[in-house]
């Protein structure tokens, strides 16, 4: 059996007397798109948060390629090559592709104290990697700005898989996107997968996580509703579960079957 890149066990987290999450438990294996489905307030914000080190779990336990891992911020995560994607990117709009894709991490040349930032080679290698992603820039000094929201998606998941991601958390990559740029990011997420990369794919979108999913786990207030592989379940029973459905069973016998 292949161990699992990351493994949360029995995740809870408590904000004082608010209990955020109670008991979720989650991995995700090599080359794995693992969607997390569930409705606003479901928990999952606060457990990618817990994945990627921003929050430290109050009971549980996770494990990293086996081994038992804590992180105190989001740079130990990184380092343990967990990186996140979040709805409002980390990309500055009036900046070029290239500077966006490098952000702080320019190549250089030269020899110390003299050394300068190899401009060329991060120009070649930002075209390439979104190349590599199916997007075809003008040039590599295009601003981020004039690009569609997928494309601009696709750079923030091009760095990170360029760093050295091993997991990839997309918090709602597709949920401003139209037609088009949503299918741009699934291919994206696609094009991931097949790297050997794990993908954490969170959706409230049952038809987003369908096309690409291997895997399905609903949260709901804060505890698993269940796991699903791929073929194993439809898109209306993972749509009723993330959404409750025998609580909107119950009210539609209340308005007498208006619902």
């Amino acid at each position: 059996m292949a161990v699992p890149i990351v493994e949360m066990i029995d995740i809870q987290k408590h904000f004082g007397h608010i209990i955020a999450l109670s008991g979720v438990s989650f991995s995700v294996m090599p080359g794995e798109c693992h969607c997390l489905l569930g409705d606003n307030g479901a928990g999952k914000s606060t457990f990618i948060k817990t994945m990627a080190g921003v929050h430290a779990p109050t009971h549980g336990e996770m494990k990293v390629n086996g081994e038992t891992a804590h992180f105190a911020n989001p740079r130990d995560a990184m380092s343990a090559g967990i990186a996140t994607v979040y709805q409002d990117l980390a990309v500055i709009p009036l900046m070029s592709v290239s500077r966006n894709f490098w952000m702080g991490r320019e190549p250089e040349r030269g020899v110390w104290p003299f050394r300068t930032i190899d401009f060329k080679m991060a120009d070649r290698v930002a075209m390439q990697e979104m190349s590599h992603m199916g997007i075809n820039l003008r040039e590599p000094e295009q601003a981020v700005g004039t690009l569609s929201g997928g494309e601009r998606q696709t750079v923030a998941i091009a760095r990170a898989v360029y760093f050295g991601a091993k997991v990839l958390i997309l918090d709602e990559p597709t949920s401003a996107l139209g037609v088009r740029q949503t299918a741009n990011v699934l291919a994206t997420i696609d094009q991931v997968r097949k790297k050997g990369i794990g993908v954490v794919f969170i959706t409230h979108n049952v038809r987003h996580a369908m096309a690409v999913g291997d895997r399905f786990t609903v949260l709901n207030r804060g505890k698993t509703l269940g796991t699903a592989d791929r073929g194993k379940i439809s898109a209306d029973e993972l749509q009723n579960l993330m959404a409750g459905g025998q609580e909107l069973a119950q009210l539609e016998s209340s308005l007498g079957g208006t619902v």
